[in-house]
């Protein structure tokens, strides 16, 4: 933290622009080196940009920012300049000679986490933005970045705080004789926390699905008319469709966006017994990507009139071919009847998949979602799971017990935010980010 640290903020190769950025206490010392003076605080400035012999690198806007009026909370230094990938390593390089050194991947965002100016949350959602994939998710990265998924978490914090004074006054003071066990206010008080952890948990699970979305597997026997389904899904032939089985050998991908919501569709080869070593290792494969989904669409030919194979736990059936057994498109009490060919059923198809992860308030704009990730809804289910044996604990009238559940919920949710967070986990979180953030 004492170190000042420098970097390229701008993506590799030409451009326009290209940032270089400088975080620390030397940021004036080596303002006044490339450029000759101390640009006025927070006003773009055009100036020669010079190395550490003095020779001209480029010209651009410079950008002075004291602390603590800064993103990271430090002096931070702007130079924006021409996007030569030459140029711009040329200007680090005069940096470095005069005191900085190269800032590891995500080490301006961490400063500004150690400084306080922002909470752990927001950090990951600065990460989030960056990697979005589509505007859901990039709605969603925004409204974290902005606060909204913090603000709910220092909510149940304070509610949390304040019952657990009031749990360790029955502790401070035995000569008070609080009623635990008696005390229908706090049993009222941890039910409706509880039910605010639960929703917040399904909000976060929410959150995660936006950022990372969905896999979803399509599945079934051979011929049953996957590929046939991945390509009215994708809106192109994506996947080779024959009428032979056993056409589908390996894993076909395809990325989709349902009004906010990524999927990721796995087209594989028909599940079947067969001496075809080649067919046979395309089974292997898609019985390894049905492990790793989020939900399997399992495809029953429903003109064949012969028994399907049984569908994997929690599988959505949908039935294929109903042009052919005229069966009526669209939900029905196991899944959805679909005619991929003809388009019959796939709204109805698509409209499920999206309502199966997202709730109806969250469309396409993600005005009320903000993203998350596995560890935040970890988090939160460990501390519903805190609260749920403080409850149990309270109606058993033992103080010390629910005392040391909430206590640990509240350790939980300042797990979420950075209040209480190993090093590891915060190494782990900005080795992901990329250098210059």
């Amino acid at each position: 933290m004492t170190d000042t640290i420098c970097a390229i903020a701008t993506p590799p190769g030409m451009g326009g622009i290209g940032i270089v950025r400088v975080s620390g206490p030397l940021a004036p010392r080596l303002a006044l080196a490339v450029l000759g003076v101390v640009p006025p605080a927070r006003v773009a400035t055009l100036l020669p940009f010079r190395d550490e012999q003095g020779r001209v690198l480029d010209q651009g806007v410079a950008l002075f920012f004291p602390a603590p009026a800064s993103f990271t909370g430090e002096d931070c230094l702007e130079l924006h300049g021409h996007g030569s990938p030459v140029v711009l390593d040329r200007l680090v390089q005069a940096l470095v000679a005069q005191g900085a050194r190269c800032a590891r991947p995500g080490e301006f965002t961490e400063r500004a986490f150690l400084n306080g100016k922002i909470d752990l949350v927001q950090a990951e959602a600065v990460a989030d933005l960056i990697e979005s994939a589509h505007e859901g998710a990039a709605r969603a990265a925004a409204n974290a970045l902005q606060g909204a998924f913090s603000t709910m978490v220092r909510a149940l914090d304070g509610r949390l705080a304040d019952l657990r004074c009031h749990v360790e006054a029955a502790l401070d003071f035995p000569d008070e004789a609080l009623d635990i066990a008696g005390d229908t206010a706090l049993a009222e008080a941890l039910a409706a926390l509880l039910s605010d952890i639960a929703e917040a948990a399904r909000r976060g699970r929410e959150g995660r699905v936006l950022r990372e979305g969905v896999r979803v597997a399509i599945a079934g026997p051979p011929n049953a008319g996957k590929s046939t389904l991945l390509n009215a899904l994708a809106g192109h032939e994506a996947a080779i469709v024959s009428p032979y089985p056993g056409t589908t050998r390996d894993l076909v991908r395809e990325r989709i966006v349902i009004e906010g919501l990524a999927l990721e569709l796995t087209d594989s080869a028909g599940l079947r017994a067969t001496d075809d070593p080649v067919e046979r290792e395309g089974i292997r494969r898609a019985e390894a990507a049905l492990a790793q989904t989020d939900c399997v669409l399992w495809l029953v030919d429903d003109s064949a009139g012969a028994s399907s194979p049984p569908a994997p736990p929690g599988s959505l059936i949908i039935y294929t071919k109903i042009d052919i057994s005229g069966r009526a498109s669209g939900p029905c009490p196991e899944g959805y009847a679909v005619c991929a060919p003809t388009g019959a059923g796939i709204a109805a198809l698509r409209a499920g998949l999206r309502a199966r992860f997202l709730a109806p308030a969250h469309g396409t704009e993600a005005e009320g979602a903000f993203s998350a990730r596995r560890r935040h809804v970890v988090a939160l289910e460990k501390v519903g799971r805190a609260i749920e044996a403080a409850l149990a604990h309270q109606g058993e009238g033992s103080a010390e017990l629910v005392a040391e559940e909430l206590r640990l919920a509240h350790e939980g949710l300042g797990e979420i935010t950075g209040r209480f967070t190993s090093e590891e986990l915060l190494g782990r979180i900005f080795s992901a980010f990329c250098i210059g953030k």
